[in-house]
């Protein structure tokens, strides 16, 4: 019998004002979440498809409230080069990896240190991410 890792999923909190939006380019709650392994991250936006070893989450700080033309849809940050794949401006988390990933375009380049992800429970992603499998 084979054995499957549970999965944590964390949802996207969708803004009312963003939905039909967001689903103009394939992002609505069944289509993003966030989904915790004992190995692997994996952040599913859309068509946008982050993955990374679980070891490689260095740090998670919470943030929020946002700036709309900042924070919803994806985007990626000229500040610090990390991603931010977001549904609402009231909370997020954004998480540091050791090494950085790519997430934006398909194949290697560009490499991401950081993913802000608008979760509707911030707080749990974090404690999840902090708390070993």
């Amino acid at each position: 019998m084979p054995h499957t890792e549970p999965v944590r999923r964390f949802a996207f909190r969708f803004d009312r004002a963003f939905r039909l939006p967001l689903a103009l380019i394939g992002v609505r709650p069944e289509t993003a979440r966030v989904e915790l392994g004992r190995d692997e991250l994996t952040v599913r936006f859309g068509p946008w498809l982050l993955r990374t070893a679980r070891g490689n989450v260095t740090g998670v700080e919470l943030g929020g409230p946002y700036r709309w033309w900042r924070a919803v849809g994806p985007h990626l940050s000229l500040a610090d080069g990390g991603v931010t794949f977001g549904t609402g401006v009231t909370a997020g988390a954004c998480l540091r990896f050791a090494t950085p990933v790519p997430a934006l375009v398909p194949g290697p380049w560009p490499r991401h240190p950081a993913v802000t992800v608008t979760v509707t429970d911030p707080e749990a992603l974090r404690d999840a991410l902090v708390t070993p499998p």
